[in-house]
């Protein structure tokens, strides 16, 4: 899959990361306050999801463009919690809906502590969000996160009704990876603008530059699926394939695919098996489906990283820009 083109330097994400190490530092220790209950199953439930090694990303979002947006508050902080724990708790409530196994190279937590136990922290960690959008005390943040997290609720729903249908179009599709996934990136970068009291023009920016950079995160996700090792995934290879989603890959080697191809990936959709995996890989690979979802991916990287061009010029500017690029280049 050629995910970016040669004229695009790699980039390292420890080194983005490294710019908002101190805040992220902060973050880590609110996180780890904001987990404690007397209840010691949702501590042990809430640990084991939050602090399994993911990049932390979405709140890197918040964080980076506070600083390009020139906050210097300590609300940023609280901003990124909250993104982080909202994220995680659709990572709990998708894992039991989809019955997944693995996630980020571990068990899935729905795995080790039982679907009931994943729900309930997933509502936990939805509950504890709101408390401290509460803490934040600034009504726009509050409106913008509980619409994003209805949003991502619809969004669910959504791909639910998709799952098991060959039929899904690629505008259906993009209104799913819209809800699920770009939504929250979105919200993350539209509340370092409200933060720092930037101009409608500043905010619509970073709007945008949510937007994009989450559509480009997904489609490499969805990508990955069918061209990515389970190590380097984090979960088992065809697990879209499994529960019987079609994603940008099958929907466009169905489309471009023969009869015979289109018929295989169709039954293969509707039932949710993975016997075909090799052939459907195949098939993915020769219909251009991989570099279709790649060019996907780099027009909308590009996107995001065009919009913010209009922002002051700055480190943390440059690193967002970076962080698009990560998106499209990443292996995991």
């Amino acid at each position: 899959m050629q995910v970016a083109e040669k004229t695009h330097k790699p980039v390292d994400f420890d080194d983005v990361a490294a710019l908002a190490e101190d805040d992220m530092q902060a973050v880590n220790r609110l996180i780890s306050a904001s987990l404690e209950t007397d209840v010691p199953l949702v501590s042990q439930v809430s640990e084991y999801i939050v602090m399994s090694g993911g990049k932390r990303l979405r709140p890197l979002i918040v964080l980076l463009a506070a600083r390009a947006m020139g906050y210097d508050g300590e609300q940023h902080i609280r901003a990124a919690t909250i993104i982080e724990f909202i994220h995680t708790a659709t990572l709990l409530h998708d894992d039991v809906v989809d019955g997944s196994e693995r996630r980020r190279g571990q068990d899935s937590a729905n795995t080790v502590f039982g679907n009931q136990a994943s729900v309930l922290v997933g509502d936990f960690l939805y509950s504890r969000s709101f408390q401290m959008m509460v803490d934040i005390d600034n009504m726009r943040v509050m409106q913008i996160l509980a619409d994003a997290t209805n949003t991502i609720a619809a969004g669910e729903v959504m791909q639910l009704m998709n799952v098991h249908d060959p039929d899904t179009s690629e505008d259906d599709y993009q209104a799913v990876i819209y809800r699920k996934t770009a939504r929250l990136f979105e919200a993350g970068a539209q509340i370092a603008a409200v933060l720092a009291n930037r101009d409608p023009g500043d905010e619509a920016a970073m709007i945008k530059y949510g937007q994009h950079l989450g559509t480009a995160f997904q489609l490499i996700d969805d990508a990955l699926d069918y061209s990515a090792s389970a190590d380097e995934l984090g979960k088992n290879l065809g697990d879209d394939l499994a529960e019987g989603k079609a994603t940008l890959p099958l929907i466009y080697a169905m489309r471009a695919g023969t009869t015979a191809q289109r018929d295989l990936i169709r039954k293969a959709v509707l039932d949710g098996g993975l016997e075909q995996m090799d052939e459907i890989q195949e098939i993915i690979q020769s219909t251009g489906a991989l570099d279709y979802t790649a060019a996907k991916a780099r027009a909308a990287a590009d996107s995001a990283i065009a919009v913010i061009e209009c922002i002051p010029g700055s480190r943390y500017r440059d690193a967002l820009m970076s962080l698009a690029e990560f998106a499209i280049q990443r292996r995991s």
